[in-house]
């Protein structure tokens, strides 16, 4: 799957990682809509994050970014929106085994504990491996809660 067209969500604490990754992504070619934040102003992911999953949802964008501090709670989230499978990434491995064995959708990571190459190279392997299929369809098709 080619991807065009990413939403980047992030609080106050990914907000510098953010504006690289924005910068990144149109040098890349990829269309970028950003659901905020827009400063170092504190402020609660969530206000950014549910815009930007909807849009990923809605298919608006191809996939998601989300940034916080951690990369927890703004993965949890976007994870409350059924057509959401959001992975927190702190490595390229990590990444690679959220697109080719889970069809992640949405992309988190934790801006305090990597570095902006860390990032890059973690959003690379996202947006360049493909899902496998196969046994992990059934897997995937279980994740939305039926009750």
């Amino acid at each position: 799957m080619k991807f065009s067209k990413v939403g980047l969500a992030a609080d106050h604490a990914g907000y510098e990682l953010k504006e690289i990754l924005k910068g990144y992504f149109t040098e890349l070619g990829i269309e970028v809509s950003d659901y905020g934040t827009h400063s170092t102003e504190s402020t609660d992911y969530a206000d950014w994050a549910h815009p930007m999953a909807s849009a990923v949802e809605n298919n608006e964008v191809d996939f998601g970014v989300s940034v916080c501090g951690s990369g927890n709670g703004i993965n949890m989230t976007v994870n409350k929106h059924q057509g959401i499978r959001a992975a927190l990434c702190w490595n390229k491995e990590i990444s690679e085994l959220a697109r080719s064995h889970n069809n992640a959708n949405v992309c988190s990571l934790p801006a305090r504990f990597i570095s902006v190459d860390e990032a890059k190279a973690i959003v690379n392997a996202f947006i360049n491996t493909p899902f496998e299929g196969g046994r992990h369809i059934k897997r995937i098709e279980k994740i939305p809660c039926k009750s």
